[in-house]
């Protein structure tokens, strides 16, 4: 199953690609914002420590001879207990309700990882961040800031700060529905059913997964949306001491920062929404268009794999001056309809089969990145020629499934988040008619995006519905890659729109999200809309 939304790359935890032909170096976190477990551990909870915590400590807790908050007044109050860890940062963990209409009931656990800012003579204050998803997490995001995230400048004025939002990554508790193997079940299911017995698997597959989240995280499920996420953010900037909140997030972290935005407008300082969702659209509506985004991608992808050595696709040449687009597509889709019948070789060996749901994750997944475009060309020549173990090993980064067979809770936590921010229909004639519509427009990508969102029909929580108004905010800085295969460029239009002071800047570039991706243009205009609030002229497209 295709099954993942609006996604951030990464830089945290570089890896290699294992695969025997193609050992070029690819970035861990290639989708729904996160990190495939980053080089640095997670802080977990512990009692407080001492100074001479070792050099990568888990975060301590709030101290455990205190009473636990029991009023919002109280989680308000609360002050973070730093201890250093992983060399060069600061970790601690937050206190937040489950439900903010009782707080004296549970609370999560929420971790919080700072790089404190390099000039303390320049600083200004606390840059909270988050990497996208839903389900990325904010503390490996953060403990990847010294390695090309953010600007010198940046870095110079601002403490870096990065949370595990509720049910995500070390949140305690966090959100776990499916074990290993019956993820691999799940992710492997063909996800374009041609007749009636692959449809039946699909929803099989659907039902499974959400009565498992019913079954294994029933009591998260009602709380783990946006809004209370949100309303998190500003539990933490107070426990930060800062009076106003200054946010980067990224791809679903825009969704966050906008809703953010809503609830608290006259604490917004500046943010930053990068790579940014439309709150307003439907489940279905998002679906189908990042479909046609990944399609587009994969067009640009076509387009330069022809000009190189090794493309599958052939040679550009005067004969053959530009790929003939829908001849690419054909041979993938043929490709993938090919290896659900009868799966390509996988050298992993672990039991993983590598047929056309997993290849075409695997596609997707070298999409975020212009710079993974060479490895896709090797990968689908790889393919072509039967072995389909880098394109597995590719999807296997996209969904954070370990070497051991487990994953991390990137997709659970995902789904729960997706199912309940926002509508999705009920009536399975509802998905086929969405699923033909998403196929006429994308015909690689469109069903297999629309049914890989299948589980939100069988989803236990109600979904709630998000704005993003914000009337009364300062100005806020919408950016959108006019070639983003993840979240197209008409969201952050919209989103801007949307906004009462929303700001829009676009670039023409390539991949997924724009802040520090190769622009030097936009890292300077959002750099000077963080440090000193200037803003451009909406509509600015940056080359």
């Amino acid at each position: 199953m295709f099954r993942f939304s609006a996604a951030r790359t990464t830089r945290t935890g570089n890896k290699s690609i294992a695969g025997l032909t193609a050992p070029l170096a690819l970035v861990a976190a290639l989708a729904t914002g996160c990190t495939a477990g980053g080089a640095a551990a997670k802080p977990a909870a512990t009692a407080s420590a001492t100074a001479g915590t070792p050099a990568t400590p888990s975060a301590a807790a709030p101290s455990a001879t205190a009473a636990p908050p029991t009023t919002l007044a109280q989680y308000y109050a609360q002050r973070l207990e730093w201890v250093p860890c992983d060399t060069y940062f600061k970790c601690a963990r937050l206190l937040v309700p489950f439900d903010y209409a009782r707080p004296a009931w549970r609370r999560f656990s929420l971790p919080v990882v700072e790089l404190p800012a390099a000039d303390p003579a320049l600083r200004i204050g606390a840059l909270v961040i988050n990497p996208g998803g839903p389900g990325g997490s904010g503390v490996d995001y953060a403990l990847g800031a010294r390695s090309g995230e953010f600007t010198q400048a940046i870095l110079d004025r601002f403490d870096i700060v990065g949370f595990d939002p509720r049910g995500v990554g070390g949140s305690e508790p966090a959100v776990h529905c499916m074990s290993g193997p019956q993820l691999d079940t799940y992710f492997a299911t063909n996800d374009d059913p041609a007749n009636a017995a692959q449809l039946a698997a699909v929803v099989a597959e659907s039902r499974l997964y959400a009565a498992q989240c019913a079954r294994n995280a029933a009591a998260l499920l009602p709380y783990v949306g946006t809004v209370n996420a949100a309303r998190d953010m500003d539990v933490l900037r107070a426990a930060l001491g800062e009076p106003a909140l200054t946010y980067l997030g990224k791809s679903y972290g825009t969704v966050l920062g906008a809703s953010y935005a809503q609830q608290f407008p006259t604490r917004v300082r500046a943010l930053v929404l990068d790579g940014a969702v439309n709150p307003a659209l439907t489940g279905l509506q998002l679906d189908v268009a990042q479909a046609q985004g990944f399609e587009s991608a994969f067009g640009q992808f076509a387009a330069w794999c022809v000009t190189q050595s090794g493309c599958p696709f052939g040679q550009a040449s005067a004969d053959h001056p530009a790929p003939v687009f829908a001849a690419d597509v054909a041979r993938v889709a043929g490709l993938l309809a090919a290896a659900s019948q009868h799966p390509l070789t996988n050298l992993l060996g672990d039991g993983q089969p590598a047929d056309g749901a997993m290849l075409l994750t695997g596609v997707a997944a070298a999409l975020y990145l212009r710079a993974e475009w060479p490895l896709l060309v090797s990968a689908l020549s790889e393919a072509f020629s039967g072995d389909g173990t880098v394109l597995v090993e590719l999807a296997n980064f996209l969904m954070e499934r370990n070497p051991n067979g487990t994953y991390s809770n990137l997709s659970d936590a995902e789904t729960a988040i997706d199912c309940v921010d926002r509508p999705w229909p009920r009536s399975l004639a509802a998905w086929r008619a969405a699923a033909a519509a998403a196929a006429k427009a994308a015909p690689l990508f469109g069903a297999a995006i629309v049914w890989g969102s299948l589980p939100c029909a069988y989803w236990p929580v109600k979904p709630s519905v998000l704005t993003a108004r914000a009337a009364g905010a300062r100005p806020i800085l919408v950016v959108g890659d006019l070639h983003d295969p993840a979240t197209p460029y008409q969201w952050a239009v919209g989103l801007a729109r949307d906004l009462a002071s929303g700001v829009l800047l676009g670039w023409n570039g390539e991949g997924h999200t724009s802040y520090m991706e190769g622009s030097t243009c936009v890292d300077d205009i959002v750099d000077a809309y963080l440090i000193s609030l200037k803003t451009p002229r909406s509509g600015t497209v940056c080359p």
